[in-house]
C-alpha cells in the first residue's frame, strides 16, 4: 500500500507536532541529527558571498547552521509548506540571533528565480513531498550553474547487524514512543518509517538527481546508513 503524502495530510500532521518537533528529532536519534546537519554543512562548505535555500526546512534547523557556518554574510532562506514548523522557526531566530528569513512554499513550485542560489538543500523533508522528481526538478531550477543541491534524508541500512537493530527500532519502538510523547492525531511517528521505506535511496536517489539535471552527484552513508547525505552539481 503506497504511503499517503498528499499535500493536505503532510501539512496536517507536521503542524500537529511543530511544537514537539525538534525535541523529539534530537530524542530518538539520541542528537545524532545535530551531528548530520554539521557535517552536511561542512561538505558542502558555502562561500561567503552567495545566498543558501534550505527547502523543507521545518524549523529551520540546517538553516540556522548554515547561517552560522557562513558568520551571516549572506542571506539564508528556509522554505516549507507547513505554517506552524516556519512558526516555530521565527521564534528560533530572536533566540539564536540568527538571520535566517522563513518563506511559505510548497517544495513543487518555488516562489525563487532560476540559477538563484549557491547551495540548495532538503533535510528529511524530499520524501515528503508527493512528486519526489518535481520536487528534485525544482531544488535544480533555482540552484545556479555550478552550484550544490544537497538532500540529507534518512535510509534503510544495507549491511548486517545494523539493519536488523534499525529496522526493528525503526518499526516497533520509535512510532511507539513518538506517538505517546507527540500526542497527535495524525500517525506522524507510524508515517516516518513508512515513509522512509518507500522513498528511493543509495543509488536509486542518485539516479534521479542526475535525470533532474545535476551531474557529479554521490551519496554518502552517515551512521552505518541510518541516514545519507545525497549531494550534485548543476
Amino acid at each position: 500500500m503506497t504511503v499517503d503524502k498528499s499535500n493536505d495530510r503532510v501539512q496536517k500532521m507536521f503542524g500537529e507536532i511543530a511544537p514537539k518537533y525538534d525535541r523529539m528529532n534530537h530524542l530518538l536519534s539520541m542528537n545524532v541529527d545535530r551531528y548530520w546537519r554539521w557535517l552536511t554543512v561542512r561538505k558542502l562548505s558555502p562561500n561567503k558571498k552567495e545566498p543558501i535555500l534550505d527547502v523543507c526546512t521545518g524549523t529551520g534547523d540546517l538553516a540556522f547552521s548554515f547561517h552560522k557556518y557562513t558568520d551571516g554574510q549572506v542571506p539564508v532562506i528556509g522554505s516549507d509548506f507547513c505554517f506552524e514548523m516556519l512558526e516555530v522557526g521565527r521564534q528560533k531566530v530572536s533566540k539564536l540571533g540568527r538571520d535566517v528569513s522563513f518563506v511559505e512554499a510548497d517544495a513543487q513550485n518555488l516562489p525563487f528565480e532560476d540559477d538563484r542560489f549557491q547551495v540548495v538543500s532538503a533535510a528529511f523533508g524530499l520524501r515528503n513531498v508527493a512528486d519526489t522528481d518535481l520536487g528534485l526538478r525544482e531544488l535544480t531550477r533555482v540552484c545556479r550553474p555550478g552550484g550544490q543541491v544537497a538532500i540529507l534524508e534518512f535510509s534503510v541500512p544495507r549491511y548486517q547487524p545494523i539493519k536488523g537493530m534499525y529496522g526493528w527500532y525503526f518499526k516497533n519502538v520509535l512510532p511507539k514512543i513518538g506517538q505517546f510523547l507527540a500526542r497527535n492525531d495524525s500517525s506522524a511517528y507510524d508515517y516516518l518509517p513508512e515513509s522512509v521505506g518507500e522513498f528511493p535511496c543509495y543509488e536509486a536517489l542518485v539516479d534521479k538527481m542526475v535525470a533532474a539535471g545535476l551531474s557529479s552527484a554521490k551519496f554518502y552513508p552517515l551512521t552505518g546508513g541510518i541516514a545519507t547525505l545525497y549531494i550534485g552539481v548543476k
